[in-house]
C-alpha cells in the first residue's frame, strides 16, 4: 500500500461547470447592487460613469455598497472564467478515456449540456465586467452586440449538437434506463438553451437598432420555447420515476433546478417586454410585470419547498456537504440559491417599486431585499465550502493497490 493526495475533483465529472456557473451567478447578484441602488439615467444597465458618478456625489454607505459590489464582481468573475477553463481543459482530456465512452451510453449523458451552459454564462460574465470596469464602453456597445449575436448563436448550435447526440442515440438505439431517471436531471439541457437565450435577449431590451431588437427578439423566443419544451417533458419523466423508484439521494439538486431556470427564462422576458416597447410599440405595463414576476417567484418558492423537503429527508448535506461523501452534483444547490436572489432583486424593483405597491428603499423594500441578501450570502459560504472539499488538496489517503 502506498499513501498518495487525491480530490474529488481528480475524477472528472462535467457536472464541475456547475462550479464555473455558480461563481458566475454570484457575479451577478452583485451586479444586482449596482443595477438597482444607483442611478443610470437613460440606460437600462449601468455603466462605469454611472458608478463612478455615484461613488462621487453618494454617501459613505453608499460608497462603501459600491466597492463591496465592484469587488465581488471582480473576485466571482475570475473564479468564474478560471473554474471555466479548468473544466475545459479537463473536458477534452477527460472526453478521449474510456471513462467518456462508458458515460455516452447512459442517462448521465446529458450532463455534458454544462459545457454551454457554462459557457453563455461567461459570455454574460464578460458583459458585466466590461459595463462595470471598462470606461465608455456604451459609446461602442452597439458595434458589441452582433459580435454577442454571434457568440450566443455559436454556443447554442454547440448546445444543439450535443444534445441531438443524446436524443440521437436515446431515440434509435434505446437504453434510457427510466428507473434511474429518478430526478431531475433531464432538465439541465432546458437550463442550458435558456442561457442561451436571456443572452440573445440583452441587444432585444438594450440595443437602439430595431433590426438588431428584433433578431435578438426572435432568437431568444426560439430558445425559450426550446427550453419550456424540455423542461416539461423532463419533469414528467423525472417525477414518474421518483414516484415509483424514490429520489436518487447522490441527485437530489436537481430538484431545485427549476429555480435558477425560472430566474433566466424571468430575466429574458423583462428583456423582450422592454424591448418591444422600445421599438414596437407595446408598452410595458408595470402591473404585467408584476403579475409575471409574482408567477416566477411562486413556482420558484414551490420548488425550494418541494427540494428542501427531499433533501431534507434523505440528510444530503450531512452526507455530501460535511460528511465524508461528495459529488459534482452538489454545486447544483448553489444554482437555486443565486436564480432566488436576483428573481427576489428584480420582483422588488421591476415589480413592487414600480406598481407603486411599496416605496424604493423604505422599511418594507428593505425587509424584502434581506431575503435577497441572505440567500446571496449563503452561496457565497456553500460555494467556497464547496471549493474547499473538491478542489483543496486533501490529507493523505492510503490507496490499496488493485489486484
Amino acid at each position: 500500500m502506498s499513501n498518495i493526495q487525491t480530490r474529488p475533483s481528480d475524477t472528472y465529472s462535467p457536472l464541475y461547470f456547475l462550479a464555473s456557473l455558480g461563481a458566475g451567478g454570484l457575479a451577478v447578484t452583485f451586479f444586482m447592487w449596482l443595477m438597482h441602488w444607483i442611478p443610470h439615467p437613460g440606460k437600462t444597465v449601468p455603466v462605469f460613469e454611472d458608478i463612478t458618478a455615484a461613488f462621487a456625489s453618494g454617501t459613505v454607505l453608499t460608497q462603501g455598497m459600491i466597492v463591496a459590489a465592484m469587488i465581488g464582481i471582480a473576485v466571482f468573475s475570475f473564479l468564474n472564467l478560471k473554474l471555466l477553463v479548468w473544466n475545459l481543459r479537463r473536458y477534452a482530456d477527460w472526453s478521449k478515456t474510456e471513462s467518456f465512452a462508458k458515460f455516452s451510453k447512459t442517462n448521465a449523458q446529458s450532463q455534458v449540456m454544462a459545457l454551454p451552459l457554462a459557457l453563455a454564462m461567461s459570455v454574460n460574465v464578460l458583459f458585466i465586467i466590461g459595463m462595470v470596469f471598462v470606461p465608455g464602453l456604451w459609446s461602442v456597445v452597439e458595434y458589441l452586440f452582433p459580435l454577442a449575436l454571434v457568440a450566443f448563436i455559436a454556443i447554442g448550435v454547440y448546445a444543439f449538437k450535443l444534445y441531438g447526440g443524446f436524443l440521437g442515440r436515446v431515440l434509435t438505439e434505446g437504453g434510457f434506463n427510466c428507473a434511474a431517471n429518478n430526478n431531475f436531471g433531464q432538465v439541465l439541457p432546458a437550463f442550458a438553451f435558456a442561457m442561451v437565450g436571456v443572452g440573445l435577449a440583452a441587444p432585444a431590451a438594450l440595443s437602439t437598432v430595431p433590426a438588431l431588437s428584433g433578431l435578438g427578439l426572435v432568437l431568444s423566443t426560439f430558445f425559450l420555447m426550446t427550453s419550456g419544451l424540455i423542461a416539461v417533458v423532463a419533469m414528467i419523466l423525472g417525477l414518474r420515476s421518483m414516484m415509483e423508484n424514490g429520489a436518487n439521494p447522490e441527485t437530489a439538486p436537481t430538484l431545485s433546478i427549476i429555480v435558477p431556470l425560472l430566474a433566466v427564462l424571468g430575466i429574458l422576458s423583462l428583456r423582450q417586454n422592454h424591448g418591444l416597447g422600445e421599438h414596437f410599440g407595446s408598452p410595458e405595463m408595470a402591473g404585467e410585470t408584476l403579475v409575471m414576476l409574482a408567477r416566477f417567484l411562486s413556482v420558484q418558492v414551490l420548488f425550494l419547498l418541494f427540494a428542501g423537503l427531499i433533501l431534507i429527508r434523505q440528510g444530503y448535506a450531512k452526507r455530501f456537504l460535511f460528511g465524508n461523501e461528495t459529488s459534482p452534483g452538489s454545486y447544483a444547490l448553489v444554482c437555486p440559491g443565486v436564480g432566488f436572489a436576483v428573481l427576489i432583486h428584480f420582483f422588488v424593483n421591476k415589480g413592487l417599486v414600480e406598481a407603486g405597491l411599496i416605496a424604493k428603499f423604505g422599511a418594507g423594500y428593505w425587509a424584502l431585499t434581506a431575503v435577497a441578501l441572505a440567500s446571496q450570502l449563503a452561496m457565497i459560504w456553500l460555494v467556497l465550502h464547496l471549493n474547499r472539499r473538491h478542489f483543496a488538496t486533501p490529507k493523505a489517503v492510503e490507496a490499496v493497490p488493485a489486484e
